[in-house]
């Protein structure tokens, strides 16, 4: 069985994780390099090891979590790309990337209901 396709939400969600990968290392860059070596590793560690099995049409993943995991891992690259954004960019960059992270939540409840099984 093929897992259902959410082009809108995944393009957004892509869009979000990127300015995540590149906003929080940046601010934390100006308190410590190690703590904006860590986020990266989090930021892109993470999602790359822990995977839900049979999501994004993976069926063997390194690590497999539920699914309430990778809604969890999602979160936390959206509150990460807002984070950064709030810290490193004025408001009015701020803002579209806040409003970015809250159309992802919307646009991944789809996703998020099938896998918290739903």
């Amino acid at each position: 069985m093929t897992r259902p396709t959410y082009p809108l939400a995944d393009v957004l969600r892509v869009l979000a994780e990127l300015i995540a990968w590149v906003a929080l290392p940046w601010a934390l860059g100006r308190i410590s390099i190690l703590l904006a070596v860590l986020a990266l590793a989090v930021l892109i560690g993470l999602p790359a090891v822990l995977a839900t099995p049979g999501d994004n049409g993976r069926t063997a993943v390194p690590v497999p979590i539920p699914g309430w995991g990778t809604v969890l891992l999602v979160l936390m690259e959206l509150s990460a790309a807002v984070l950064g954004a709030w810290l490193l960019w004025p408001a009015w960059a701020a803002v579209p990337v806040t409003l970015l992270a809250l159309a992802c939540v919307v646009t991944e409840q789809p996703r998020w209901r099938r896998l918290s099984g739903r």
